[in-house]
Order: C-alpha cells, then sequence, then structure tokens
C-alpha cells in the first residue's frame, strides 16, 4: 500500500469515527435526556464522556494530521478555496465541540450526583443540556459541510 492510499484511508476513517461517534452519543445522550430517568441518564452521559475520550479525541486529533500529510503528499496548498472552506468549518466544528465536551462532562457529573443522592435533576443540568444541545447544532453542520466539501472539491470563489 502507498504511502497516499494509506493517509487516506486512515484520513477517511477518521473522518467517519469522528462523525459516527459524534451522531450516535448526540442521539443517545439526548433521547436519554428527553426520557428524563436520572439512572439512564447517569449511565448514558458516562458511556458519552467515554466515547468522546476513546474515539472522538482521537479522531479530532487524527483529521488534521492525515490532512496535512495528505496536502504534503499531493502537492496541494492551502489557496484551494474549497480547502480554505473546509477547514474554517472544521475549526468552527472545533470551537463548538470544545465547550459540549465540557457541557457534557458537566451535566453527566450533576446527573450522577443525582442519581446517587436520588434527588431530581438540578437547574444546573438542563442549563447544561440547553447549550449541549445549542451547540452541537453548528458542530453537526459544519461536519456535513467539511464531508461535502472534501468529496466535491468545488470552485467556490477566485
Amino acid at each position: 500500500m502507498n504511502t497516499y492510499v494509506l493517509l487516506k484511508t486512515l484520513h477517511i476513517l477518521s473522518s467517519t469515527l469522528l462523525f459516527g461517534t459524534g451522531l450516535g452519543t448526540a442521539f443517545f445522550m439526548w433521547f436519554t435526556h428527553r426520557g428524563g430517568q436520572v439512572a439512564a441518564i447517569a449511565s448514558v452521559a458516562r458511556l458519552t464522556v467515554r466515547a468522546d475520550f476513546l474515539f472522538t479525541a482521537p479522531a479530532v486529533i487524527a483529521q488534521p494530521v492525515t490532512g496535512l500529510l495528505l496536502m504534503r503528499e499531493m502537492g496541494f496548498g492551502f489557496g484551494a478555496p474549497w480547502l480554505q472552506a473546509a477547514i474554517a468549518l472544521y475549526l468552527l466544528a472545533g470551537a463548538c465541540w470544545l465547550p459540549v465536551v465540557w457541557l457534557q462532562w458537566r451535566a453527566c457529573e450533576l446527573a450522577q450526583a443525582a442519581w446517587c443522592e436520588g434527588t431530581p435533576l438540578p437547574a444546573a443540568y438542563y442549563r447544561s443540556m440547553r447549550w449541549w444541545f445549542a451547540l452541537g447544532w453548528p458542530a453537526f453542520l459544519a461536519v456535513l459541510a467539511t464531508f461535502w466539501l472534501m468529496v466535491a472539491k468545488p470552485a467556490l470563489w477566485g
């Protein structure tokens, strides 16, 4: 297997892992939250935090590393408009994802405490989840748009 094929495979796999884990954990976290069962919320939130650590974070790191290596391998510069847009969207997704990681960790801690103490979820939990939901949408849409840019490589400007 040549270097280009290896790098492209790693880039595609890490983007798939990033998108799939993000979508899957968001689905389970949100619908468990909507169910309102404190024990289930505490369990799913704990697993969501773990999945982000084990799968999403390594993919977040692999994406720019493999992307830059692919650029070098293919002789690309940063001048292509589709690439500029893809990088900007990746940074936007990251700017949303970093607070989301903290918010889901916070929601997890609050849910765990409520479950252990046998109390209802506190207002801080619901605030964390509102922000988590609000920041998840631009990150999700940015990743979708980045996928399209990487596949289509459209002439956007210039």
